[in-house]
């Protein structure tokens, strides 16, 4: 049995904060808010591997509210949402994912962010696929204030 998982992420772009997207801190005058470190590529990957199996969202599993997922690395939460989908029988297949960011330019990053999400989930990096786009300055991503990611999965039962 084939199960598909859709999500997306929003984070506010500030001053004082690294920008962390797939796992790779990138060079940056503003990073993102949250509680975590703000990875909105691997929330958006993560919850959709929840959303995949029925098992709600990141906030269900690793909430704000909890001091031990303050400033948490991203790749622990996405290897965590890995974990609960094999404990309902299920395994990634494949992973298509997209960052809207105005600047900077994610390309140079692409390659270390597939195999960093390739490791989290035990795949191939060929099963994995992050591009990248811009707001041509329109919105809330093109005026710089926040980026947007988002992701489907495929998840595929053990059985």
């Amino acid at each position: 049995m084939i199960r598909i998982g859709q999500s997306s992420d929003i984070h506010q772009l500030v001053e004082g904060r690294d920008l962390i997207l797939g796992g790779v801190k990138i060079e940056h005058t503003k990073g993102l808010l949250g509680h975590s470190d703000a990875d909105a590529l691997l929330h958006a990957i993560a919850e959709a591997l929840l959303g995949a199996v029925a098992l709600g969202d990141l906030g269900k599993h690793f909430p704000d509210t909890d001091p031990q997922w303050k400033g948490a690395d991203s790749l622990v939460i996405l290897k965590g949402c890995n974990e609960l989908l094999k404990t309902k029988g299920y395994h990634v297949v494949n992973v298509d994912s997209l960052i809207m960011i105005e600047r900077p330019k994610m390309a140079p990053h692409i390659d270390k962010m597939r195999q960093n999400i390739a490791d989290a989930l035990g795949l191939d990096v060929d099963f994995v696929s992050v591009k990248a786009t811009r707001g041509e300055k329109m919105g809330f991503v093109g005026r710089e204030e926040g980026v947007l990611a988002q992701a489907v999965v495929l998840v595929e039962s053990d059985s």
